[in-house]
């Protein structure tokens, strides 16, 4: 099996923590990686995504996406999984985190405060929500009106908070640290059982 066919199982069997925008962009059968994908990430992309990682999924009682390793994870599925227009879009959402942090506090996003950088990305999700629910509503009117969409247009949309954030989640719940210390795990299970209650304060199952 090839490296890239093994990643996407796993996201099929992470499917949860995957959001359908992600989730089709990623299963784009018509699509593949850059051929340049290697060169795609530079030394300056990977501390700045492990800092957004860390913002999304702070350490609290529990370790956070930085001590768990998510932001190597990410960079590696953009690179293997994702095609290159989605690539693209994901770098150009990099150098957008970077472009604020200088509009507002002339300073990249990795030299800044806990504050600023929550402030960043929190307007950053709200407009990437704001953006998809614009596009679904196009897509739903263009489907009733009964317009053919070009092939250009059919193509998966893909938006860079909400790969972002989706990889980070299936970063850190595939990760040895996030699924022994945030989530309950029991290295040798007994029975299944489909439906358990859960105590007050008990952690979700791994």
């Amino acid at each position: 099996m090839h490296r890239r066919e093994a990643l996407k199982n796993v996201a099929i069997l992470m499917g949860g923590a995957l959001s359908a925008t992600t989730l089709s962009v990623i299963f784009d059968s018509c699509n593949a990686p850059s051929k340049d994908s290697d060169k795609l990430i530079s030394a300056d992309h990977q501390a700045l995504i492990t800092e957004i990682t860390d913002v999304i999924l702070p350490k609290t009682s529990s370790p956070g996406a930085k001590e768990a390793g998510v932001g190597p994870f990410v960079a590696m599925m953009i690179k293997d999984c994702f095609p290159e227009a989605a690539q693209k879009v994901f770098v150009e959402g990099l150098k957008d985190v970077d472009a604020r942090a200088e509009k507002a506090h002339n300073k990249k996003f990795v030299d800044l405060g806990t504050k600023e950088r929550n402030d960043i990305i929190s307007a950053l999700r709200d407009e990437t929500v704001k953006v998809i629910a614009a596009d679904k509503e196009k897509e739903e009117k263009e489907k009733a009106s009964g317009d053919n969409a070009t092939k250009k247009e059919k193509e998966k949309k893909s938006y860079f908070f909400a790969m972002m954030r989706d990889l980070t989640i299936l970063g850190f719940k595939t990760s040895e640290l996030g699924a022994t210390k945030a989530f309950a795990y029991v290295d040798i299970p007994g029975r299944y059982d489909g439906c358990t209650d859960l105590k007050p304060g008990q952690k979700l199952w791994a």
